[in-house]
């Protein structure tokens, strides 16, 4: 049985797993960062953010010394999971975290 946690993200509860919503790839294990299952891309900002008039000393594209951009996806079939803002260094966030007991437990799977 998969339980819908975000737009792109499904658990297992049974077999304990992250998995795509898109394709039912198996991402990692449910009880771990959904992150650590997906290819990570760091994209450029002035790609993401480009200047909106050229040849301007100031745009809205984030300092690339203070600011990443990470984008997750699905190894599988390639859908967008997640992305998130970085200062250079700082680790990946671990963002949700659940109680898959208490999840089993609600929807009726044995564990």
């Amino acid at each position: 049985m998969k339980v819908r946690i975000t737009e792109n993200l499904d658990i297992d509860l049974p077999r304990e797993t992250w998995c795509c919503h898109a394709c039912g790839h198996e991402l990692t294990s449910a009880r771990a960062a959904y992150k650590t299952g997906c290819v990570v891309a760091e994209v450029p900002l002035a790609e993401a953010h480009p200047p909106l008039v050229e040849g301007q000393a100031y745009s809205f594209t984030p300092d690339a010394d203070f600011c990443r951009l990470l984008e997750f996806y699905c190894p599988g079939c390639g859908t967008l999971i997640e992305n998130e803002y970085l200062p250079p260094g700082h680790p990946i966030t671990h963002d949700i975290e659940l109680d898959i007991d208490a999840l089993k437990a609600r929807h009726g799977v044995a564990g």
